[in-house]
């Protein structure tokens, strides 16, 4: 088999070979996917829905609802968690073979803990997103300052040149 050191393009190229003359001559992109699809054989889909703890076979541990006050039940979660893990010191000191309950309860904790915090990114990325645009605007009325200033710099050297000049 032999290699070269650059292949030959693909052979849809030729689609567009009129495309200097005429930028309409190019096929349309594909529409965009919609629903589920395939990727290196996991499922995916295309809707941004954070899924159930029921969907996901976890028992829920805070209130259901929309009106979830978010601070106090990560708080109360962040409690039960540490409850569960000095339980499991203890139960590991006295019954080593019944640690397998209290790992179960940890790890549904910290599930209910991530779901918590996933339902929570939609908001932190505008707020990141509104942080970044305020500082790009701060950002360019400095630029704009520095503009004015450095033209009225350059307009008082241009004076002072005229003046020079005129002088002479």
């Amino acid at each position: 088999m032999s290699t070269s050191a650059f292949p030959p393009p693909p052979p849809y190229y030729r689609l567009y070979k009129n495309y200097s003359q005429d930028p309409n001559s190019a096929p349309e992109p594909p529409p965009p996917i919609e629903g589920t699809y395939v990727c290196f054989g996991a499922t995916y889909t295309t809707s941004d829905t954070l899924p159930s703890l029921e969907e996901q076979g976890v028992r829920q541990l805070y209130p259901k609802g929309a009106n979830v006050d978010f601070k106090k039940e990560l708080k109360s979660l962040n409690r039960d968690l540490q409850l569960h893990i000095l339980e499991l010191a203890d139960i590991l000191i006295e019954r080593p073979s019944q640690y397998a309950r209290r790992i179960e309860e940890i790890s549904t904790v910290f599930k209910n803990l991530h779901h918590l915090l996933n339902a929570l990114r939609p908001h932190q990325a505008r707020s990141t997103l509104i942080r970044i645009l305020e500082l790009q605007i701060l950002n360019r009325k400095r630029a704009v300052e520095d503009i004015k200033r450095r033209r009225e710099e350059a307009q008082g050297i241009l004076n002072e040149s005229l003046a020079i000049l005129d002088g002479h």
